[in-house]
């Protein structure tokens, strides 16, 4: 490979908002984003975060990502380590009325996928007055 088929991007801190009570390292996962006419997509890339360490929430159109990984003893002597121990946080405003009630993720080796589906709109009908 040359130097240009393989480039390691430097991780990126995360900003926590708000007072930290904790001395952990938070970083802002890499992050995909498809839109069709019928829902929003998000993937993320979290290597190390298992399903019990994901945490998501919508509230007030705003999407966070969390994902906690916990450091793992690996057998043998380290020779190079450039995954760094910390956690991910990512936050996105969402413009699209999402239906909350459809909303799915999955996670697969170490990639998140967040599937958010638009709410329909109320669709326009005519009201029959009745007499009486």
């Amino acid at each position: 490979m040359s130097e240009q088929e393989l480039k390691v991007q430097e991780k990126k801190a995360a900003r926590h908002g708000g007072e930290n009570t904790k001395n952990e390292t938070y970083f802002a996962p890499h992050v995909d984003i498809y839109e069709t006419d019928r829902e929003v997509t998000v993937i993320a890339d979290m290597p190390g975060v298992t399903v019990e360490g994901v945490d998501l929430a919508l509230e007030d159109n705003i999407l966070t990502i969390q994902g906690h990984r916990a450091p793992q003893a690996q057998p043998g002597r380290l020779i190079l380590e450039e995954y760094e121990i910390g956690h991910y946080l990512r936050r996105f405003t969402v413009a699209e009325s999402i239906d909350q009630e459809k909303i799915a993720a999955s996670l697969v080796d170490g990639v998140l996928t967040v599937r958010l589906p638009k709410a329909v709109p109320a669709q326009p009908r005519k009201i029959a007055v009745k007499l009486g």
